[in-house]
């Protein structure tokens, strides 16, 4: 199997609002066949019912809670960090993480999506993006 992450697919419980949220961040996406599709540099996000989702996936619908996955949007600067983190509030997000320098030493918050999916919003000066926001992982061996 090759290194790659190819989609991301959220379980949503409401499309339309998830929609809604996450063009208030900015994003811009594509409704097919009640599925939104985004653009996320080199991968795809994918919003779809959380109840399809589980059934396509095999698992039972049910769950609260933290599900053990959290998504990260890496940016350019610690003030990137603070604007991020207040335009997902303004957009109904919850911050369950205010933004601050964490023990590892870089700027980072964390905010939940309407359906309580937490995303990371970090400057993390030690994994530098590219022009295209993309990153590499450096060697922690060297």
């Amino acid at each position: 199997m090759e290194q790659r992450i190819s989609l991301i697919t959220l379980g949503v419980a409401d499309l339309a609002r998830a929609r809604a949220f996450y063009e208030a961040l900015g994003w811009r996406g594509q409704e097919v066949e009640q599925t939104v599709f985004f653009q996320a540099g080199g991968l795809g996000l994918v919003l779809w019912g959380r109840d399809k989702l589980a059934a396509d996936s095999g698992v039972p619908e049910e769950g609260t809670g933290f599900g053990g996955i959290a998504l990260a949007h890496n940016v350019r600067s610690d003030a990137e960090v603070e604007e991020l983190l207040a335009l997902a509030q303004a957009a109904g997000a919850t911050i369950t993480k205010p933004p601050a320098t964490n023990p590892l030493g870089f700027h980072s918050g964390v905010f939940l999506d309407p359906d309580g999916h937490p995303w990371e919003v970090a400057h993390n000066p030690g994994f530098p993006l590219a022009a295209d926001g993309s990153i590499t992982i450096p060697d922690f061996g060297a």
